[in-house]
């Protein structure tokens, strides 16, 4: 087979093709033709770039052949913290991620080109073109400035803000670097922008701890701001705050209404899942995701609970394509009549237990 590289699967007129389309416009059955072809070769890349995405294609899938999305092989998203995966050489590495965690945690490392990085920033465009339009809107990002003080190595929540402030303008950071409100910051923006169509970013609890407060304090007019949010729920959940009492609170204080949850990982940045008018997470064209039983791993169908297992057709430099992340799900429907978007969408339980974990962590050790 001709070599594969990261340059000649990017620059392809067949990735450009499918990057052109809707972000949202293929049905359920239309997707895999589309998608297969693309993965098949990023496994192809990764089989003949990186030695320790091979060893496990051997000897933990048996070199399975590929004829549909759920035959392709996948890694455990956790391997990401204990190997050093990439298929680039470490001259061509243009900038490295790392995933958030609890102190005391080893970080998962992602390396990019700049190839990677390029289709990631232009395929995460097409996605929240879908919530935001075209226009870029005045921006207030509920989070500190200092946080993407290392622009070659960015944390999750770094990377989330820098990857979504090039949707916004006029950025204004709401927190100072000592993590406080700052005023005149807020001030300023709201004598701006008071009524008047914006974009605000933030992570789940960050908006709740931070920006809800100020809400609180004082009439504001956030009626035409649209909020994307993003992160683990675990600190709200504690608190009897679910996805509902977060967008009914918000509008309550300030009159918001357009409130889009999504769900995304440092590990394969560039295709997030955006929460639709249902309120569920919908996959976009560019990635799918498939449901597995945590004991057998195997595909289960919808309305069952089980690891998420997600695929994108974007990570280039490194094995990302196929991850079996930590997280229980369940598909809920696919192609609602009532959507204008097409396809899978899907909700969230919460983390696995580390015991459901254990067995699949210990299969993919022996490789």
């Amino acid at each position: 087979m001709e070599n594969q590289t990261t340059e000649k699967y990017l620059n392809s007129q067949e990735i450009e093709n499918f990057l052109m389309r809707d972000a949202f416009g293929y049905s359920d059955a239309e997707k895999p033709f589309h998608l297969l072809p693309l993965l098949r070769q990023l496994h192809e890349l990764h089989l003949q770039n990186s030695t320790e995405y091979s060893a496990v294609y051997e000897k933990v899938f048996h070199h399975r052949e590929i004829n549909n999305i759920t035959d392709l092989p996948f890694l455990p998203v956790s391997i990401f913290k204990e190997m050093e995966l990439k298929s680039i050489s470490n001259e061509q590495v243009f900038k490295v991620l790392t995933s958030s965690g609890t102190t005391g945690q080893v970080p998962s490392r992602i390396y990019l080109d700049g190839n990677t990085a390029k289709i990631q920033t232009k395929t995460l465009s097409r996605i929240m073109a879908a919530v935001l339009g075209k226009e870029r809107l005045p921006m207030l990002v509920v989070d500190s400035k200092s946080v993407l003080s290392n622009r070659t190595s960015f944390s999750a929540r770094g990377a989330g803000i820098l990857g979504m402030s090039v949707f916004g303008r006029d950025h204004h950071y709401l927190l100072d670097d000592n993590m406080e409100t700052d005023a005149e910051i807020w001030n300023s923006f709201l004598e701006k922008y008071d009524g008047k169509p914006i974009f605000i970013f933030g992570f789940t609890f960050m908006i709740w701890k931070f920006l809800l407060p100020e809400l609180k304090k004082r009439k504001v007019d956030l009626s035409q701001a649209i909020l994307v949010h993003s992160g683990g729920w675990k600190k709200l959940t504690e608190r009897a705050v679910d996805n509902p009492t977060f967008k009914s609170v918000l509008n309550q204080y300030c009159g918001m209404q357009r409130i889009h949850n999504f769900y995304g990982m440092v590990e394969q940045v560039g295709t997030v899942f955006l929460e639709n008018k249902l309120g569920f997470l919908h996959c976009p064209s560019f990635s799918d995701i498939i449901i597995r039983d945590p004991s057998t791993l195997d595909e289960l169908p919808d309305g069952k609970e089980g690891l998420i297992q997600v695929l994108s057709c974007l990570p280039a430099s490194y094995p990302g394509h196929s991850l079996l992340t930590e997280d229980i799900g369940v598909i809920e429907g696919r192609d609602h009549p009532g959507l204008d978007w097409k396809g899978k969408y899907f909700r969230i339980i919460g983390r696995a237990k580390k015991a459901e974990l254990r067995g699949c962590s210990d299969t993919f050790k022996k490789a």
